[in-house]
């Protein structure tokens, strides 16, 4: 028998060793970019939207995701539904979680 097969045979191949310690790293290292790449930023963007929608008062500008940019008409605490006024003669009732963005005062004026 020569002496690569005994190596062989008993498990002391360099490089082999430590392989379970290695791979746990790796997992490790994968988490830790899942978490600060994908995980942390969209768990921010729902808190700041939650945030968002909390705070929503009858006459502020909002633009909704589906592009409509109006004035809050009515909202209750209690519905999640609101009045958007697109002018002074047209409103419209969507739920609060369609608005996307709160827009600075005047801004309809400017369109």
């Amino acid at each position: 028998m020569s002496i690569i097969s005994k190596a062989y045979a008993e498990g002391a191949v360099p490089g082999a060793q430590g392989g379970g310690m290695e791979m746990i790293i790796m997992l490790a290292v994968f988490g830790l970019i899942f978490y600060f790449m994908i995980y942390r930023p969209q768990a921010k963007r729902a808190k700041d939207h939650r945030n968002l929608m909390s705070s929503l008062s009858k006459g502020d500008e909002v633009l909704t995701s589906g592009g409509l940019v109006g004035k809050i008409a009515k909202v209750s605490a209690d519905s999640e539904y609101l009045v958007l006024a697109l002018n002074d003669q047209t409103q419209v009732t969507i739920k609060r979680d369609f608005v996307s963005a709160v827009l600075p005062k005047g801004s309809i004026q400017s369109l």
